[in-house]
């Protein structure tokens, strides 16, 4: 059985290897190994999984498949053909940064873009792999509660959370006297957070914001013994928020879990029909009193 060694930007420290980087190595791993051969892909920190290219055996691969990027004729490139000079190369993907006319180390070149031909990019044929979206809107330091405030215990609890899943996660800063997320208006900050799948907060307005647009929401109250937004939650029926001091891992989880389930979306939106009921009273008895 033939071995294989696929290398990319993602074989070398520091090189900027990308998403679309991964996804064409793991096309052309699938086609490789869908034909019998055993592959082996070149890493470098971060990432892991794979081999050296530096320290294996260079004599064990029949080809070596360089894939997806900008390829040129200096380092670290020359490093890599001065040690596989002895095998068949072969480029997919790659955009060459010379004319092939002055320089082709290739064996095949199947290029992406290059002085003799143009194709699509290999991450077209990848497969989505979709994961959910998630919203992390985090309060900082809340003084005026002294001691109970313990909004880094609380982020802490989110982020292990999040770190313990799959899933693409936003930062949503709802500040606006200063954000650091670019945000500018309130319809900037509903829109994006109503995109979301999931939000994770421990800001009442996290926990608003979303539940009024139908998005479930995992909430924890950084206050010790529970405050504003445990009261919130409360009062309008939302069983995914805890009090900072007794929520564990274990329970986040689950919620996390609920909140992906397919009737959280309609649970968060009956939440904030009964926050609507609660308050069909309040612009009458305050217009009453003003007059």
């Amino acid at each position: 059985m033939s071995r294989t060694l696929v290398v990319g930007w993602f074989s070398f420290d520091q090189m900027g290897a990308t998403a679309g980087d991964l996804l064409a190595r793991d096309i052309v791993r699938g086609w490789l190994e869908d034909a019998g051969h055993r592959v082996d892909i070149a890493v470098a920190p971060p990432f892991s999984g794979g081999v050296d290219w530096r320290e294996v055996d260079s004599h064990a691969y029949s080809h070596v498949v360089f894939v997806c990027g900008p390829f040129g004729n200096g380092p670290p490139v020359d490093e890599l053909l001065e040690r596989f000079s002895g095998v068949p190369l072969i480029g997919v993907d790659l955009t060459m940064l010379e004319p092939l006319e002055a320089w082709n180390p290739f064996q095949l070149l199947l290029e992406r873009d290059s002085s003799r031909a143009v194709r699509p990019d290999l991450a077209f044929l990848a497969e989505p792999d979709p994961v959910p979206v998630v919203g992390l809107v985090l309060i900082g330091k809340q003084p005026e509660y002294g001691d109970r405030d313990q909004n880094q215990a609380a982020a802490d609890l989110l982020r292990r959370l999040l770190g313990r899943r799959a899933a693409a996660v936003v930062p949503i800063d709802t500040r606006l006297d200063e954000n650091a997320t670019g945000l500018r208006t309130p319809s900037e900050i509903e829109s994006l957070i109503g995109r979301m799948d999931v939000v994770a907060t421990t800001r009442l307005h996290g926990l608003v914001l979303a539940l009024k647009q139908g998005v479930p929401a995992v909430v924890i109250d950084p206050v010790a013994g529970g405050g504003k937004i445990m009261r919130q939650a409360e009062v309008i029926g939302w069983e995914r928020a805890f009090r900072v001091d007794e929520v564990s891992d274990a329970i986040l989880d689950h919620a996390f879990d609920a909140c992906l389930a397919g009737e959280a979306g309609d649970r968060a939106r009956a939440c904030a029909d009964r926050a609507r009921e609660h308050l069909s009273d309040v612009r009458g008895r305050f217009l009453a009193e003003v007059g």
